[in-house]
């Protein structure tokens, strides 16, 4: 068994080979021995090479995970620094206003009571005075009554008003609106810096983001409860469900007045803020525009402006029963596409990813945006007469 067949790979003797063999490529064993070490030296070559570059990239995501977790504690620390910080300042502010109140509080007391003793010994003098003066008038006495009439019936002028008028104060209470007016203030402070905040940490991505999913199970995952915010509803607009409905309607609604409501435009934005992945989907009846905006978009002007699809800070997908079409900064792309109710929206704002799909049995893309955000977006929705849309609750 000298021999090697190549044609058969197999080792073989002499007599094989004039044999059975006869014709094939044939070679000495020790030949084919000598042809085969070569290939497995070089493929150990390419193993062992392989092993240290995934030795180096170990090393190297070792060094990422001990930086990340250095940087995450470093930030943790500086935060709650901050965070005290913040917390001593309202602390102060609180305990500064208390103390004001307080000084306040006993000054206008101490007015009050200084006056009111005045005038209690002003009634005790009055009360004296129409003593003597009763005694005087029971007097017989004609001669003794003449005698001490003009010595008693001089009155004394008071050093006060007839009456005391209080000014309509609302004593303090002026003072809790300042302070709740500051809360709302900082309410809103907060809302926008943590919205900034969350768009910051999602981009502390060592690795690549994951792929867009295929399908609506992998959808579902990044699925997330999306409010409509009062506030920013045209007063056309009705909102229910727990507001997560819009319906447009003939009449005003009683909102009340705010600078970040609709004036011109029948549409509205969520409340919550979308940042990294997410995924929503909105149940249409009729025409609905489906839309993301950045928070900043105008609130009164022409349509040009404000309406969702003709500025550069919106996105949005008109939905009609004619059929479909995209919208971004005045450029309208129609789209063919099987129509649906109910239409899915995919974000991945880092990877500055958006998709639009039609949800039924299957998912159907029908449009898919590739960009850069560069802020928080707010999910939003268009409604024309008698339309409304509704934000599903993920199942």
């Amino acid at each position: 068994m000298k021999m090697f067949c190549r044609t058969d790979q197999k080792c073989i003797c002499y007599l094989c080979s004039v044999d059975e063999h006869k014709g094939h490529d044939t070679v000495s064993a020790a030949a084919e021995r000598t042809e085969r070490q070569r290939e497995l030296e070089v493929r150990r070559e390419k193993i062992q090479q392989r092993i240290q570059d995934r030795e180096k990239d170990v090393k190297l995501l070792q060094q990422e995970v001990e930086a990340i977790n250095h940087s995450a504690d470093k930030t943790v620390e500086d935060s709650e620094k901050i965070f005290t910080e913040l917390i001593r300042l309202i602390q102060k502010r609180s305990s500064d206003v208390k103390q004001q109140i307080r000084s306040q509080q006993e000054t206008e007391v101490s007015r009050v009571k200084e006056l009111q003793e005045k005038l209690e010994q002003e009634i005790t003098e009055l009360k004296r005075k129409d003593a003597e003066l009763k005694q005087l008038s029971n007097t017989e006495d004609h001669n003794q009554f003449l005698h001490n009439y003009p010595s008693l019936s001089a009155l004394s002028e008071s050093t006060h008003s007839s009456s005391i008028n209080i000014r309509p104060l609302r004593y303090f209470e002026d003072v809790t609106a300042a302070v709740s007016e500051l809360r709302d203030k900082l309410q809103d402070i907060l809302r926008d810096t943590w919205t900034n905040i969350s768009l910051t940490l999602t981009e502390v991505e060592v690795l690549q983001s994951e792929p867009e999913p295929k399908s609506r199970a992998g959808f579902l995952k990044y699925s997330c409860e999306i409010t409509l915010d009062p506030n920013t509803a045209n007063r056309r607009l009705l909102l229910s469900e727990e507001n997560r409905k819009v319906t447009m309607m003939d009449q005003h609604q009683s909102y009340s007045s705010h600078p970040d409501r609709f004036t011109d435009c029948s549409q509205v934005l969520s409340r919550e803020s979308l940042t990294g992945r997410c995924y929503w989907e909105v149940e249409r009846r009729w025409r609905v525009s489906v839309a993301v905006a950045y928070k900043n978009i105008s609130r009164v002007g022409s349509e040009n402006e404000c309406e969702f699809g003709c500025n550069d800070k919106s996105w949005a997908l008109n939905c009609s029963q004619n059929g479909s079409r995209f919208g971004h900064n005045k450029i309208w792309t129609s789209i063919s596409g099987p129509g649906s109710s109910r239409v899915g929206v995919y974000l991945d704002h880092r990877a500055g990813l958006l998709s639009f799909y039609s949800v039924s049995e299957t998912m159907t893309l029908l449009h898919r945006v590739q960009t850069t955000f560069t802020q928080p977006l707010y999910a939003g929705l268009w409604v024309c007469l008698a339309s409304s849309a509704e934000f599903c609750k993920p199942k």
